[in-house]
């Protein structure tokens, strides 16, 4: 008898309190929206391949014969397609969403209602994203990058300047408002990513002296240290971007990728930039000397807010520079010395 009474006592005690479990875990559960019903919508992805914009008082590199001046077309300075994205969705009820998906086409799941979409891709490795609880805030910017034997440009008006590395090649695009319809058909949404990082073509020209040059690597100052995702605007704050360069018959050269000038809008028609932009090259001789050349570019960069050309010339480095010391011996990586990555505290 006493068996008999405890047994459906004891089922009913273990019913009770796997009842009074589930309540609490049902209390404790934060992903409603897996919860939810869904729909289904396609996202038709495409991309605005361009490396710079051409404003009114810059050259329309587009139909410049790029090809005979600077020996590359001028479509290799495209972007390509980035290896994923990054979506953004904010909820009405003020909460985001982040998902991950294909560079090109994706179907997902979205909860019906209205909602803002911004998008990125985030196959990068030095740029860093910050402020990405709200989509106005979200922006992206790189890492700090030092070079010991760089003391700043003596054209620019700020000194002591942030030296970053460049960013990677970026795009982004805003939807403030999209209605997911409760529907058993798959919606299509259009999505054309734009750029948020530019390309400018950098030449140092010599005039004398080029023969002597074993390695080469430069500085832009004055550029925008970030860039806000969701309307392609520049932050105020500038930085100056550290590159290497190529030795060419001509000289030295390099693509140096960047945000563009600081406090721009990103479109054809903002207003004019403002401030100072300064360019440096250094270069290291095959006889071990090294030899460090400023130029003011501010022209050059306030009429190509977004990507172009700059170009310094008439550089010259002495026989009696060149050919003091020689001993015949090349300099390696080693000797010119290490750049110094350094971690932005967000």
């Amino acid at each position: 008898m006493k068996r008999m009474i405890t047994k459906p006592y004891s089922l009913l005690l273990a019913a009770v309190t796997m009842l009074f479990a589930s309540c609490e875990q049902k209390e404790l559960c934060f992903d409603h929206d897996s919860h939810a019903p869904t729909s289904d919508v396609r996202i038709e992805v495409q991309y605005e391949k361009e490396w710079q914009y051409t404003f009114a008082d810059a050259t329309d590199w587009v139909n410049y014969p790029f090809q005979q001046s600077f020996g590359m077309a001028y479509d290799e300075l495209r972007p390509g397609i980035p290896e994923g994205l990054r979506v953004m969705i904010s909820n009405t009820d003020g909460t985001i969403t982040m998902m991950n998906i294909a560079p090109e086409r994706e179907v997902v799941k979205m909860i019906p209602g209205n909602h803002s979409l911004l998008f990125y891709n985030n196959d990068t490795e030095y740029i860093e994203f910050d402020e990405l609880q709200s989509i106005s805030r979200a922006r992206a910017t790189t890492r700090t990058r030092t070079r010991a034997s760089y003391l700043g440009n003596p054209y620019m008006e700020t000194k002591g300047e942030t030296t970053v590395n460049q960013p990677d090649m970026l795009y982004g695009h805003y939807i403030e408002s999209y209605d997911v319809e409760r529907s058993l058909q798959t919606q299509i949404l259009d999505v054309k990513m734009q750029p948020l990082v530019f390309k400018y073509l950098v030449r140092y020209e010599f005039a004398h002296g080029l023969e002597y040059v074993s390695l080469a690597r430069g500085a832009l100052a004055g550029m925008a240290s970030s860039v806000y995702i969701y309307n392609g605007h520049t932050s105020s704050d500038a930085a100056t971007v550290l590159f290497d360069c190529t030795v060419e018959d001509f000289g030295t050269q390099a693509v140096v990728r960047s945000f563009g000038v600081p406090d721009f809008p990103n479109n054809h028609y903002g207003s004019k930039s403002s401030g100072k932009y300064g360019l440096n090259l250094e270069v290291r001789l095959k006889n071990g000397k090294i030899f460090s050349f400023n130029f003011d570019v501010t022209d050059q960069v306030m009429a190509q807010p977004q990507g172009g050309v700059i170009v310094v010339k008439g550089i010259e480095i002495s026989d009696e520079d060149g050919k003091e010391g020689s001993s015949g011996f090349g300099v390696d990586v080693d000797d010119w010395g290490e750049y110094e990555d350094v971690e932005l505290d967000l």
